[in-house]
């Protein structure tokens, strides 16, 4: 079930690695990550079953490629696993490692 205007969670350093974006990157990610929140999808986005259920990528272009990793199917937040910038053509395997690491340990800590 959609919760419209889910708070977002940020994990590990992904807030830290948004906030290093150009400023219209940032501002493209913030308006696409309100766009989930509200119950929708973003604009430019792909499904990460690699990192698991659920998992999506957003797509930026500002200058260069962004992407955020996050995860919107549990009810209480939208969890944003992983920001960074993106500079081949296949995502690199330590960026997957590193979201699928991190969905790993909220399903874990939500299981205390």
């Amino acid at each position: 079930m959609v919760h419209p205007d889910r708070s977002l969670a940020w994990v590990g350093t992904s807030l830290a690695d948004v906030r290093r974006f150009p400023e219209a990157a940032r501002r493209a990610v913030g308006h696409q990550l309100r766009r989930v929140q509200a119950g929708l999808m973003p604009d430019d986005w792909k499904p990460m079953s690699a990192i698991g259920a659920g998992v999506h990528e957003i797509r930026v272009r500002a200058g260069a490629a962004y992407r955020v990793i996050y995860v919107a199917r549990l009810d209480e937040a939208v969890y944003v696993l992983h920001a960074f910038e993106k500079r081949s053509r296949k995502t690199r395997l330590m960026d997957i490692d590193l979201a699928r690491a991190r969905w790993a340990d909220v399903l874990r800590q939500r299981m205390r």
